[in-house]
């Protein structure tokens, strides 16, 4: 898996599908999830259409920098933030979101790539749209799936989701493929169930267990605030994709996405949750195939 420097503080691991000459689209991912949530499968399948994908391990995540000197205790952010106590909650926090947009832009600049499509998934999307608003010029194209736009009225968790998002996992094995299972609460309620599940938390506990960059990327992503001012001027092509079973991030956040974002299209998926099931690889593959074309 190379790794490389995207700034003096940063090295990113990375993986690349397909032909370099093809366009470019970088795949953002999304919450403490790594870079293999991307599955493997659907990067060649993009590929295979004619795109140079790349997909990372955030900061924080994955085989990625870690910020080990700064730890950050969820309860006390948490605490600090529902208090107002906003000056607090940012002194604890060691980097902003828009650094991790930072690093993705840097990593396109290492590997040579002036601009490409850039897909973001989840907080992902949040990265990815902070990305398309800061530095358009890199950007031929932003798709902003399940996410929202930092309006704490949009996109909320239902009581359920949120609970499962903020509990802490078990660090031994087992129980943390076990507890994957508490993630059917916000997937698909036609394709979602728990093999599905189990088995990409067996492989991303085996490449890097790391809990502790939970705090600091939930701190970053808390505390950026709303994109929606920059959105509203955001002149690039853009899709918008949410599944309409999504509880972790509900479906108005990607339609409020796409009305503030001038000419975005929007495209709610029955039976997808905060995930994308194979079932739908292929709509999601043809709308991503229409749009960075």
């Amino acid at each position: 898996m190379p790794i490389i420097d995207v700034s003096p503080a940063v090295s990113i691991a990375y993986e690349t599908f397909g032909d370099p000459t093809d366009p470019a689209v970088l795949l953002v991912m999304g919450f403490s999830a790594q870079m293999i949530a991307w599955d493997e499968n659907f990067c060649r399948a993009l590929a295979e259409r004619g795109r140079y994908v790349i997909r990372y391990d955030n900061r924080d995540c994955g085989l990625s920098t870690k910020f080990d000197d700064h730890p950050v205790d969820r309860g006390r952010f948490i605490g600090a933030v529902s208090s107002g106590d906003i000056a607090a909650a940012l002194a604890m926090v060691p980097y902003t979101l828009q650094d991790m947009a930072d690093d993705g832009l840097g990593l396109l600049t290492a590997l040579g790539i002036e601009r490409a499509h850039i897909v973001g998934s989840s907080m992902g999307g949040m990265i990815a749209q902070t990305m398309a608003i800061g530095r358009p010029a890199r950007v031929l194209s932003l798709t902003s799936m399940m996410s929202s736009t930092g309006e704490p009225e949009y996109g909320r968790p239902s009581a359920e989701a949120q609970a499962v998002l903020f509990s802490p996992k078990p660090s031994d094995r087992e129980g943390y493929i076990a507890a994957a299972e508490r993630e059917l609460v916000w997937a698909s309620k036609r394709y979602g169930d728990a093999a599905s599940l189990r088995e990409p938390a067996a492989r991303s506990f085996d490449r890097s267990y790391y809990p502790a960059g939970v705090g600091r990327q939930v701190g970053a992503m808390i505390l950026d605030g709303s994109r929606a001012d920059g959105l509203r001027v955001l002149d690039l092509p853009t899709l918008v994709m949410h599944g309409l079973d999504d509880t972790l991030i509900d479906p108005s956040g990607g339609k409020r996405t796409a009305d503030l974002v001038p000419g975005a299209k929007l495209l709610l998926i029955p039976d997808m949750g905060h995930d994308r099931p194979h079932e739908l690889w292929p709509d999601l593959l043809d709308a991503l195939d229409a749009h960075t074309g």
